[in-house]
């Protein structure tokens, strides 16, 4: 068959191809990743890449746009049915920049932001110092129960009155229980505050109706488009009517120039496919998975931040069980034996990002691949094997061996 890249760059041919084999070869169980469906491949590998359309559909600031406008207005339709919101903005090229839309469209620089601390299960995009949300804003950031590791919201309502923040951020990135999405709202209303609900690891789980939806409390939901929702890497904002305007100025011109066209398109197929049945019971399995994950590593004496999950995702706690191990060492040895999960901080951590003391283990793409209950028993049971003896070759050859066969009995593509 021919391939082009290969006759012009074989270089990335070859690591194309050596990618795809380490996707199809690996159990891929970091959190924020998936597989895309053929035709979302298709979608973002078009001739849409070469088009420039700075604005939005009917008001562009380039000719040529009258296609690019049907996908563009296609993504947003499907958007709109699939959450609900007034107003969608399909634009935004990562989660990230949907969250810096919507600080540009709400805030003044030097304004204060209140959102979940990175270690407690946040987001840099949310006031991390290193990020630009923690150079341009002013951040006080709240945590979870260091003996629950819930949100105590009657906690975050005192240090809401105490800042008095323009924006509260809910959502996170490594918290594993559902937001009560209705307090944080009347929290902010007391202050006088906006909610942004940041929904990017949960956008897909949402919009099939398995995980509450922060939509009708939140005055802005962004979220990115290629997590659990499966619509190719970007992002989207979702905001109530009154600040469409807003929101649609910060995006372009206020933070990025011409929209990926390509990557529109991908979001407007696979929106077009998170409206299906087949969506929803891929959705409803992928918290079933993370429930099963959940219960057989606690059985196998694992200690998981507040004790299990809602969602699609666990975050294990080392410290207890295993304190010689760091996240680094178990990311690494569970790489050992092709499964592929990412170190992760914990509540109250004492180690660098760079090592941790915890590692984050999500179900949303083994769920693509067709893994259901019976199948994440068996993969629990095999990392916390490893974790258990991370250095015995007898344990290692056998676990990765057993990879390979659920490997080859799921193949990502056919």
């Amino acid at each position: 068959m021919p391939n082009p890249i290969r006759d012009v760059a074989p270089t990335v041919a070859d690591a194309v191809a050596n990618e795809r084999e380490r996707q199809e070869s690996t159990l891929g169980m970091i959190a924020s990743e998936n597989h895309v469906s053929e035709a979302v491949l298709a979608a973002q590998g078009t001739a849409l890449t070469n088009k420039y359309a700075e604005g939005y559909p009917g008001a562009r600031y380039y000719g040529g746009c009258e296609f690019v406008d049907e996908v563009e207005r296609l993504a947003v339709e499907r958007a709109t049915d699939l959450w609900g919101a007034d107003h969608v903005n399909v634009q935004p090229h990562s989660g990230t920049q949907a969250n810096m839309g919507v600080y540009f469209a709400a805030l003044e620089p030097g304004e204060t932001i209140l959102s979940l601390d990175l270690t407690h299960g946040g987001h840099l995009s949310h006031g991390h110092h290193v990020n630009f949300s923690g150079q341009l804003y002013d951040v006080t950031q709240y945590e979870v129960d260091p003996e629950t590791g819930y949100i105590d919201y009657d906690e975050l309502a005192a240090l809401a009155h105490d800042v008095e923040p323009e924006l509260i951020v809910s959502g996170s990135s490594a918290y594993p229980r559902e937001f009560d999405w209705e307090r944080v709202g009347e929290i902010a209303d007391e202050v006088g505050a906006h909610q942004l609900a940041d929904i990017a690891h949960i956008t897909g789980l949402v919009a099939a109706g398995v995980h509450s939806s922060p939509v009708d409390h939140a005055t802005f939901v962004t979220g990115s488009t290629h997590k659990t929702i499966r619509a190719g890497r970007g992002g989207i904002i979702m905001c109530d009517a009154e600040y469409a305007d807003d929101v649609d100025s910060a995006v372009f011109p206020g933070s990025q120039g011409g929209p990926l066209m390509h990557n529109v398109a991908g979001k407007a197929v696979g929106f077009t496919e998170a409206t299906t049945p087949a969506f929803e019971a891929y959705a409803e399995q992928s918290v079933a998975n993370a429930t099963v994950l959940a219960d057989v590593l606690r059985d196998r004496g694992l200690s998981l931040v507040s004790g299990g999950t809602d969602k699609h995702l666990v975050l294990v706690d080392l410290r207890d069980s295993h304190p010689d191990l760091t996240g680094d060492d178990a990311e690494a040895a569970l790489a050992a034996v092709d499964i592929v999960v990412n170190k992760n901080t914990v509540p109250g951590e004492t180690r660098s990002p760079f090592v941790t003391s915890g590692i984050r283990i999500g179900t949303p793409a083994l769920t693509t691949r067709g893994f259901g209950a019976d199948e994440l028993e068996t993969v629990a049971h095999h990392i916390a094997d490893v974790l258990d003896d991370p250095d015995d070759e007898d344990v290692r050859n056998r676990v990765r061996e057993d990879v390979q066969r659920l490997c080859e009995t799921h193949p990502i593509y056919d």
